[in-house]
């Protein structure tokens, strides 16, 4: 594989799982992961460089999800128990 696939395989998987992972979570996703992390380290030096090539070629956009609009509930009113004797 060449770095220009690396990239783009990683950046897909990264848009996958919601946003960029750092190394630690990338190795624990074990072998569901496109590339093995020492790969990329051996072609790119080093996690956070391959991390900077990711953002400038493959840039990770995550679409943003809408939430339904939450319906507010009018606050019930306390009644004031007058104490009687």
């Amino acid at each position: 594989m060449t770095k220009d696939m690396i990239a783009k395989s990683v950046s897909e998987y990264f848009v996958k799982e919601g946003g960029i992972l750092n190394i630690v979570e990338y190795k624990g996703k074990g072998k569901d992961v496109p590339v093995k992390d020492y790969i990329i380290r051996k072609h790119f030096g080093s996690w956070n460089r391959f991390v900077a090539v990711i953002n400038k070629r493959y840039p990770v956009i995550i679409p943003e999800v809408k939430k339904a609009p939450v319906k507010k509930t009018p606050a019930k009113k306390e009644v004031e128990k007058k104490d009687v004797k």
